[in-house]
């Protein structure tokens, strides 16, 4: 007869436990959040600059796209790699070596090179791929009975590091007077902190090593078997990744929408700023939801139709409608954000395999995400309106709704 994981609270061969009581939840918990600030500060804080770092290089419009294209789509390239990083090096050490190399990549950026700031662009989004797939596992591993709301802690600090880094790159710039170089140069500092936050998780992981024999970990380090032909991956896969593709198009041409349609274009920047801060309610409370239910179609297909009535609202009343549009996206993008994460670690039995299904995921999801800001904006381009690419959102906000009630069925891979 089958075990399930409920009836084997003990392995025994496994040193997680042992891990567990030695660190000190504080230190952990810190440690986590410090590395999820990180995760979208780098992002966000470039978004404001766009214009300048255009006019410094004289950059055309689609090679200043590019500046927030390629980390995109480095994050979808980059996360197959990690489960294998993870095994090898432990989970520990690959968090720290990509913080490292992400603060690396925050200062390639800023050197005085067309090349350099498209490969800091790249370390950057690899670095963020690593940290992606990671941190799933990390959380399921270190808090299996909280893992749910734990996630929407770490999913919930991502986007506030994000609206901080929005919101203060200007104010940056001028506080420090080195121009744009200076604003995101000084994001490295925060991955800098990061790395010595976390420092000390990898010296109790190297000591436990060294202290614990365990030959065997069937329970944590057991690959999922044919996970890419597997139609529950598929589906979270799907469902992160088109809920990713309409987060990045309103993030790129959102404001421009309602600017075209007559509002002032200080004021659209205001509705978008507020979108991105209601986003923070729901990655918080979407995955606590999430935690507490035995199957989470319903809260799914939710999610799917705040995405088609926040679309639908741009769509039909753009500028009466704009502040209703911005707080309901807002609530279903950044709960669709923590509900995609907590499927990883709701739909499987161990941290090595919320790595696995984390890493098909987010490539998937990265590679779907990175067409829809250039899609969208050659169809405005092809038919001189917004109508199209917004109708073509509402269909797949549709297909968000199919795939994550697949998602939501109460499964493990």
């Amino acid at each position: 007869m089958a075990v399930t994981r409920a009836q084997q609270p003990v392995v025994t061969t496994s040193p997680l436990p042992v891990r567990s009581r030695l660190a000190h939840p504080a230190l952990l918990l810190t440690g986590i959040l410090l590395v999820a600030l990180n995760m979208r500060a780098c992002l966000a804080a470039i978004s404001p600059m766009v214009g300048e770092i255009q006019r410094t290089f004289g950059l055309s419009t689609t090679a200043s796209g590019l500046i927030t294209t390629v980390p995109v789509l480095f994050q979808g390239a980059g996360a197959p790699l990690t489960p294998r990083l993870t095994r090898r090096f432990g989970t520990e050490r690959v968090v720290l070596g990509a913080v490292l190399v992400l603060g690396a990549g925050v200062l390639l950026r800023v050197l005085p090179s067309v090349a350099a700031l498209y490969a800091g662009c790249v370390v950057i989004g690899v670095a963020i791929a690593v940290l992606n797939v990671s941190m799933p596992g990390l959380v399921k591993r270190e808090f299996p009975g909280r893992a749910a709301a734990m996630t929407g802690v770490y999913s919930t600090t991502m986007l506030v590091g994000a609206t901080l880094a929005a919101g203060t790159s200007v104010p940056l710039e001028h506080v420090l007077g080195g121009g744009w170089q200076a604003s995101l140069g000084a994001w490295s500092l925060l991955a800098l902190v990061a790395a010595v936050a976390w420092l000390p998780q990898v010296l109790r992981a190297r000591q436990e090593k060294a202290a614990v024999a365990a030959p065997a970990r069937p329970a944590a380090t057991r690959p999922i078997e044919g996970i890419w032909r597997t139609p529950l991956a598929w589906q979270i896969s799907l469902f992160m990744g088109i809920s990713s593709l309409l987060v990045y198009t309103l993030v790129a041409w959102m404001p421009t929408i309602l600017a075209d349609h007559g509002m002032d274009r200080g004021e659209a920047g205001l509705v978008f700023a507020f979108s991105n801060l209601v986003q923070v309610t729901g990655a918080f409370l979407v995955p606590l939801m999430a935690g507490r239910m035995t199957s989470q179609r319903t809260l799914a297909v939710v999610m799917a139709a705040l995405n088609a009535l926040g679309i639908t609202v741009l769509l039909v009343s753009p500028v009466p409608g704009a502040w209703v549009a911005a707080t309901i996206l807002g609530v279903a993008q950044g709960g669709s954000l923590g509900l995609g994460l907590a499927f990883i670690v709701l739909r499987t039995d161990s941290a090595a395999g919320a790595a696995q299904l984390g890493g098909m995921s987010q490539a998937v999801g990265y590679l779907v995400a990175a067409a829809g800001p250039v899609g969208a904006g050659a169809l405005h381009q092809l038919t001189g309106g917004w109508t199209t690419p917004l109708t073509l959102m509402l269909v797949l906000a549709a297909v968000v709704g199919v795939a994550g009630w697949g998602a939501g069925r109460n499964r493990t891979l």
